[in-house]
């Protein structure tokens, strides 16, 4: 079991930038990938920023450049550094975490911070 909880979000002007952060516990040594994904009223979740057990990162087209995957191993946190943020970056952004437990792949959600840019 892994336990997420998110914060760093509010609101900020076009061209700003907000450091988010996700607190993980529990069976952090099950760690297989870790994600930040975003989610609009109506629309579905959608990945923004991926980074694997090795390190490597991958980016929604709409981000790259601006957002920066992290994890601090010392402190146990998943981190998303946003800059130059536009108004359409508004969203409720959420913590995701895979872990591989006996061949089994299991999703952990955080409860999500909501992210507002204003124009």
């Amino acid at each position: 079991q892994v336990q997420l909880v998110e914060s760093g979000g509010g609101l900020v002007q076009a061209g700003g930038s907000l450091r988010l952060s996700c607190a993980v516990s529990g069976s952090i040594w099950s760690i297989e990938a870790t994600a930040w994904y975003r989610q609009t009223p109506g629309k579905q979740r959608d990945l923004v920023a991926h980074r694997t057990i090795s390190g490597r990162t991958d980016y929604a087209d709409s981000v790259k450049g601006r957002f920066t995957i992290s994890r601090d191993n010392a402190k146990n946190t998943v981190d998303l550094q946003m800059n130059s943020l536009k108004p359409e970056d508004t969203a409720v952004y959420y913590c995701n975490v895979k872990t591989l437990v006996r061949s089994q792949l299991f999703n952990y959600w955080g409860q999500g911070t909501q992210v507002t840019v204003s124009s």
